[in-house]
């Protein structure tokens, strides 16, 4: 058996509330509109109208590659994150004995670190999927922009449905990959778990803030709002 104590079910329980939490107020909810992502959200709308004005696409052609690269390297990260926790399946016994040896971790059963990396792997595949089709779409968006009409159509009712329909595409591109990010920077919180319930909580709450405070409250975000103040 696995043997989770009930401190643990309960962190465990309070890290899946708040990561689907966050995502709810963040994607689904007035507040989150005013969030980072969806102001950046209405910007690609804006580059597929700028991209229709344009005789020359080369660099719409250069943005969209850099946006692929991007999404690229950490599918590639995920990967490796991947045959990493696998590996600690094969160092179970090493690994406790580190933890041990630590003056607040709480030693886990093997059968306990094996669910918890049991854990961190399926947060990794997770974010894995979320890059790759980020990715995919990404793909998608450029072979639209080299599909898009001429600049003497851009006024057309087909060439603005193009132009919609296109960043569409790449705002659900970046929504994969915001998500995949987002699991990046909970699999950080989850690592407290392997030194007990109360790091796992404190742990999980610090990402929270975090994110919610580089969304919300950084200086890239009051960019914005000095700009609508202007």
């Amino acid at each position: 058996m696995i043997g989770l104590t009930q401190p643990d079910l309960l962190a465990l329980a309070y890290f899946i509330g708040a990561w689907i939490g966050y995502s709810i107020l963040l994607e689904k909810t007035v507040h989150g509109r005013s969030s980072l992502n969806a102001l950046m959200h209405r910007y690609r709308d804006a580059w597929m109208q700028q991209l229709l004005a344009r005789d020359v696409r080369m660099v719409d052609a250069q943005v969209t590659a850099a946006l692929q690269n991007g999404t690229a390297f950490f599918a590639s990260s995920s990967l490796i994150a991947i045959g990493g926790t696998l590996a600690l399946f094969r160092s179970t016994e090493e690994a406790i004995s580190l933890v041990a040896a630590l003056p607040f971790g709480v030693v886990p059963t093997r059968g306990q670190w094996e669910a918890k990396v049991l854990g961190l792997t399926i947060i990794f595949i997770y974010a894995f999927f979320k890059f790759a089709w980020s990715y995919r779409l990404y793909n998608y968006v450029a072979i639209m922009v080299g599909a898009a009409p001429p600049p003497r159509e851009r006024k057309t009712k087909a060439a603005l449905q193009f132009a919609h329909r296109t960043a569409r595409i790449c705002a659900d591109a970046g929504r994969h990959f915001n998500r995949g990010q987002r699991a990046f920077f909970f699999a950080l919180g989850y690592f407290g778990w392997f030194l007990g319930p109360l790091p796992f909580a404190l742990t999980t709450t610090a990402v929270v803030i975090v994110m919610w405070r580089r969304q919300f409250a950084s200086e890239s975000r009051l960019a914005f709002s000095e700009g609508q103040r202007d």
